[in-house]
């Protein structure tokens, strides 16, 4: 429970952090002076994995993240259970973020705050636009499958980045995000995606939810073929 515990908070402060720079700092918001534009959004989530990595990465592995637990379920490190129970406390950690960032937009000077919007993203859910439904998933399925070989390689057991394993893996989040936020908000992360779509279809904006299947799909396919990859290139020295 302690690992399933720790994976819940650990992916409550990414989405929190991640999603909360989109909304309140992120794209767009040029003329309120805050933007901090699609690199400072990829930091925000980069810089939140390596936090995290740091803090819970020696409880539960720090996956916070449901394609990462797939791939290292693929890959024989872990029961089928304990990726269930994985994914389901990473699933529960992005909605109690996201219903935090929920109630920070619709309390207090909500006038004040939709000026800030501007024309953002108030959940910072993820969505492709109308007719880029394959490019949308291609890009899902490649960063995914980059970003959970990169985890893969840097903790493998006998020639990982040991204690750098949290930095690759974090400022790789942040060169995955740099790519393919201008195509779909970047997800690679089935979590991530969820909680912030269960807040916009609450708002009355359906679209997120109703595309939250790829950003599962996708992920998980790129996963698969991540632990493919590995276990054949992996050293066995």
């Amino acid at each position: 429970m302690k690992k399933y515990l720790a994976e819940m908070i650990g992916t409550f402060v990414l989405v929190l952090m991640g999603c909360g720079s989109a909304i309140f700092a992120g794209i767009g918001l040029g003329t309120t002076g805050y933007g901090i534009s699609t690199l400072g959004v990829a930091f925000a989530f980069g810089l939140s994995v390596i936090a995290m990595a740091y803090t819970i990465g020696n409880i539960s592995g720090c996956h916070i993240n449901p394609a990462i637990t797939l791939g290292v379920w693929c890959n024989g490190r872990m029961s089928g259970k304990e990726a269930a129970g994985y994914m389901f406390f990473q699933v529960i950690g992005a909605i109690i973020a996201s219903a935090v960032l929920y109630l920070l937009v619709h309390t207090g000077n909500q006038a004040g705050i939709e000026r800030i919007f501007n024309d953002t993203t108030t959940t910072g859910a993820n969505t492709f636009m109308e007719g880029n439904l394959f490019p949308a998933f291609i890009a899902e399925m490649v960063f995914t499958f980059i970003f959970v070989l990169v985890v893969l390689g840097s903790t493998d057991s006998k020639k990982g980045a040991g204690n750098f394993a949290g930095l690759a893996i974090g400022l790789t989040l942040v060169l995955v995000h740099i790519a393919c936020i201008p195509i779909t908000g970047t997800s690679v992360n089935p979590a991530r995606s969820i909680g912030p779509a269960i807040f916009a279809a609450i708002e009355g904006n359906c679209t997120p939810i109703s595309q939250v299947w790829l950003f599962i799909v996708a992920p998980f396919i790129g996963a698969i073929f991540s632990s493919i990859v590995w276990n054949a290139i992996k050293s066995d020295k």
